[in-house]
């Protein structure tokens, strides 16, 4: 039976798709993880798929992807400071970010994975197929750039990205929507916000930080995994510009360019993007219902970093 005791929330009785929440320990650093079980049952499990997500976004935010991307384990962790992680305790780089993917999957016995990034996610998911490259299956690009070395997004996008207000105030997020990532409508609000746990400042500056200088063109050459780069004509962040650069900087490299799409597709309109990479793995058509995202339990519960309860908390 459904949990009722809540707006839009559901008991993991109800929900056939929540994840595994656990801690992973990464030397001195605890990572918040989940992993996704695959749900296609009768169809053979398919090659589970490691996701790095955006800056500030906690693994909740993937909910409504693993929900229509299914039929794979779907492994992804919070960074430090970020959703459900403890802050960072010294600053970091993405190869730190690639080693500790690595671990976490060794740890749950993943020796072989496709791996997307989405938007700065994209960065550490081209430094683990250089890094690790016998893991990795295929990459997926989604929204992203080969690192310092993009073309800017929109100054007035841009200037909004230098701190986590869109997680902190909801209602600067909604009228700053369409500026910041191309994207437009409530639901796209609603998609995007329903599991929104704000990072702590000091997780969000090491965030950005960990990108300062890097690039990934010393090394793309070298990476062999088959790779979907996939952009929005409408991204105000990242660009379209920057999906030629990938394609043209990658060995093995298809550019899927999505009409009217802003920085967020991935959510947006994850039908048509999930299709899109169903049909580069070369999968079978699975037909899923359309899942609305819902608020799930571990953010309706969760404590932001200062230990006050969410304002989203179930009382």
């Amino acid at each position: 039976m459904p949990n009722t005791s809540g707006p839009n929330t559901v008991g993991t009785d109800y929900h056939p798709n929540l994840p595994r929440i656990f801690f992973s320990q990464i030397g001195n650093q605890k990572l918040r993880t989940a992993i996704w079980k695959g749900s296609d049952k009768g169809r053979g499990k398919r090659t589970p798929l490691l996701f790095f997500n955006g800056i500030g976004a906690n693994l909740e935010i993937a909910q409504a992807f693993a929900d229509t991307f299914t039929g794979r384990d779907i492994i992804t962790f919070d960074m430090p400071g970020v959703g459900g992680s403890p802050d960072p305790t010294f600053p970091y780089r993405p190869w730190w970010v690639a080693a500790a993917a690595k671990k976490i999957l060794l740890e749950n016995r993943y020796t072989k994975v496709d791996v997307l990034g989405v938007s700065w996610g994209g960065g550490p998911a081209q430094q683990f197929a250089w890094q690790y490259s016998k893991m990795v299956r295929n990459l997926i690009l989604c929204a992203t750039t080969t690192g310092v070395t993009m073309i800017p997004g929109h100054p007035k996008a841009l200037s909004k990205m230098m701190s986590p207000k869109r997680y902190m105030d909801k209602d600067f997020l909604k009228k700053n929507f369409e500026t910041l990532y191309g994207d437009a409508g409530d639901d796209s609000v609603r998609d995007f916000s329903i599991n929104m746990v704000p990072p702590s400042v000091k997780g969000y500056v090491y965030q950005l930080t960990a990108m300062v200088g890097w690039s990934s063109l010393p090394f793309i050459r070298r990476i062999k995994a088959r790779t979907l780069i996939i952009m929005g004509d409408n991204d105000h962040i990242v660009p379209v510009g920057n999906g030629h650069i990938l394609k043209y900087a990658l060995k093995d490299a298809r550019l899927k360019i999505m009409e009217g799409a802003g920085h967020l597709f991935l959510l947006t309109r994850r039908d048509e993007t999930v299709e899109l990479i169903r049909d580069f793995f070369g999968e079978p058509e699975v037909p899923l219902p359309h899942r609305d995202p819902i608020l799930l339990p571990s953010v309706a519960a969760s404590f932001n970093h200062k230990g006050e309860r969410s304002p989203l908390a179930t009382p």
